[in-house]
Formats: structure tokens, sequence, C-alpha cells
């Protein structure tokens, strides 16, 4: 049930992504931009959407099997890049780069970034930003220990920090760890990225995609002030 009464206790929101996910950018820019907007506190949930997808029963290619919902997503994406203000660029071959390479490698070294002592939920900002650009915006890749070590010095991270990331990431706790974030997500009901969860007075509301934040708003009992709030209350 929504609560339509401003919170005197933060909310507590989880953020499930992976960064293979264009809408998943979307969500985590908007929400990072409104951490200190709205009375929240914001989780990031790396997890793996062929996981999702898999135990969802969703097939992945189903927007290439439907050509013209493949065109609609493509220059939906690029509206969604102005509007929000994200640098959004599909790469030379998205079915390549999602499917094929896909993200497993990417997520369980974003994982192991969180996991590290001296990482947490700054460090996994800034590496996942970075992997992202990397994807959607440079069309490199993301898959390979090199390419994951390039974004992670882009994201400030020492070269001590990310070979210690590195080994850490092929062990089988940080697997777990990433199987278990997935597994949580679909036991709230995710069948693709981003999967924003509220925790508002003792309930749980799932929202998914990028486009419920008006809505989620609502639901916490604050202003939705537009995707670059700064900017927008600026001139109100």
């Amino acid at each position: 049930i929504c609560s339509f009464n401003l919170q005197l206790i933060r909310n507590f929101i989880e953020l499930f992504y992976d960064v293979v996910s264009p809408y998943s950018w979307l969500g985590f820019e908007v929400m990072c931009r409104y951490r200190n907007v709205w009375n929240i506190d914001l989780k990031l949930r790396p997890a793996f959407l062929g996981g999702i997808m898999k135990g969802a029963g969703n097939s992945p290619k189903s927007p290439g099997l439907v050509p013209n919902k493949f065109l609609y997503m493509t220059k939906d994406l690029n509206r969604l890049a102005q509007y929000f203000n994200v640098p959004i660029q599909p790469p030379s071959d998205p079915f390549e780069a999602m499917f094929d390479k896909g993200s497993l490698a990417a997520m369980r070294f974003v994982t192991a970034v969180q996991e590290r002592e001296t990482g947490g939920d700054e460090q996994v900002e800034c590496v996942s930003r970075e992997l992202w650009r990397r994807i959607w915006s440079q069309d490199k890749d993301i898959t390979k220990p090199e390419s994951l070590t390039e974004a992670a010095l882009k994201a400030g991270l020492s070269n001590r920090d990310i070979e210690e990331a590195l080994a850490l990431a092929t062990s089988d706790k940080i697997k777990e760890k990433l199987k278990k974030a997935t597994e949580e997500a679909l036991g709230h009901g995710s069948f693709g990225f981003p999967v924003i969860l509220c925790h508002v007075n003792g309930g749980k509301e799932m929202f998914f995609g990028s486009d419920r934040f008006e809505l989620m708003a609502h639901c916490i009992g604050e202003k939705w002030l537009g995707p670059q709030p700064k900017e927008v209350s600026a001139n109100l």
C-alpha cells in the first residue's frame, strides 16, 4: 500500500541492475541524482540480467524477433538519452554485446568491488558508470580483465584495488553473492532490469523500468522534479 505522507524515517530503496542494460543506466543515474534530493537511503544491488531472463522465462532476444519493436527501442533509447541526459549510443552490434558476450564477468567484478573493505557503494557507482560508458557509449568490451581494469582506473580505483577486485571476482564467494542478488530480484517479481524496490512503512513496492519515477515518488511521499532535479529546482 502506498503511503502519501512525508516520511519521518528515511525510505530504504534497493536498485537491482546490470550494466548490460541501457534502461538500467537511466534508472541508475536518476536514483543517484535523487539520493540527496529525496529522503532515502539508496542501496546499489548489482545482479545478473542473464539469470533474471532465464529464471523469469523471458526470452532475451525477443525484441529482435519483432522488427518493429527493435526499431522502436532504438529510437526510444535516443530520445531517452536526451531526456535523461545520459550519453547512450548503442554499440555497433547490440546483440553481440548483450547476448553473445554478456555481462557475467563485469557484474562479478562490480560485486567484488562492492565486497572489498575499501570498496562500498561509492566505488561501485563509479565503476558501474564507467562500464556502462564502455558498452553503451563507446562501443568497447566489458568482458576481458584489461577492459575491466581500464574502466576501474577511470573510476578512480588504484592498481592495487583493481588487482584485489579481479582476484576476488573469480572466487566462489562473489559468484554466490551475485547469484543470491539475482535470486532476490527474481523473488521480488523481477522479469528484467532495472528493478527498484522501495521499502515503505514495513512494506515493499517494486517498480520495473526507468519510466515509473513519478509514481514511485507518489508512493514514498516525495516529489518528482524531473530527470535532473537540481536543474529543475533552480528554475522553480
